[in-house]
């Protein structure tokens, strides 16, 4: 997908990776809708990014994403400046054990919530301009995270809706594409709450093993993820695709087979 002159959405857009995702856009020639619950972080972040890619290419919607009505209206905004949606990079997400419910509101209902919104406003067969929606997961979408099991739900949930999703826009017709990028730990404040007791609620005293997996997997600069979305997002022959991010670079996650799951030949 060409990026110049596309209208996108990011969630979580003021800060971490989101800040990230939105920046690569911008720089690709798009113009970007930032959703966030922070109004001062997100007005900084307008603000630098009128400054450095001009006006009129930036807007700021306060948007928490477990709000039905502050989504929509944050959608609404995004069509009456823009004049449209191309592009939908599902991204607000939390890492908190002892307010579960919380997590799976902010993780997962905000993701479906936020990919049945951009289908009403991008899909063809209501007059949208189709499109892709980019949601985003984790390696934790791919194994377990053992002092973060609600993260780990949450995140296998990301995963699979979102394939779910990306068959039944293929089969359809609605002319958007669904995918997934799962990375392993980010250099975000996110990353920072795995040392919160209050974030990792009664598997704090586990909290030796997130300092041995870090050790083991090594942590990325959102600079390294917002590398892997511009490849993902460009990529016009993915639908239902993972990109898996480490300190090596990224590939693409190979899922089983209806054969596999079969367990061979009938």
């Amino acid at each position: 997908m060409a990026l110049n002159g596309k209208v996108a959405v990011v969630t979580g857009g003021a800060q971490g990776l989101g800040k990230g995702f939105a920046e690569v856009l911008l720089k690709n020639g798009a113009k970007v809708a930032l959703f966030d619950v922070s109004e001062d972080s997100g007005d900084a972040t307008r603000a630098s990014f009128e400054k450095d890619f001009g006006p009129d290419r930036t807007l700021f919607c306060v948007c928490d994403v477990t709000s039905d009505q502050q989504f929509k209206d944050a959608f609404q905004r995004t069509v009456q400046k823009f004049g449209g949606v191309d592009i939908v990079c599902n991204n607000a997400g939390i890492i908190n054990e002892g307010d579960w419910e919380k997590t799976v509101a902010i993780n997962l209902c905000g993701v479906i919530r936020g990919t049945y919104l951009s289908l009403d406003h991008m899909k063809k067969e209501r007059g949208g301009r189709g499109g892709v929606i980019i949601n985003i997961a984790s390696m934790a979408g791919l194994g377990p995270l053992p002092t973060c099991p609600v993260y780990t739900a949450t995140k296998h949930g990301v995963m699979g809706f979102s394939r779910a999703v990306a068959m039944a826009s293929e089969a359809a017709g609605y002319g958007v594409r669904v995918n997934m990028i799962c990375p392993i730990f980010v250099q975000t404040a996110l990353l920072s709450s795995l040392e919160s007791e209050e974030a990792a609620g009664e598997f704090y005293p586990l909290r030796d093993i997130n300092t041995k997996l870090l050790q083991t997997y090594g942590t990325l600069e959102v600079s390294d993820v917002a590398k892997a979305f511009e490849k993902l997002i460009l990529d016009d022959s993915k639908n239902g695709a993972a990109l898996y991010v480490n300190t090596e670079g990224s590939d693409y996650v190979k899922f089983p087979t209806s054969q596999d799951l079969r367990g061979g030949s009938p």
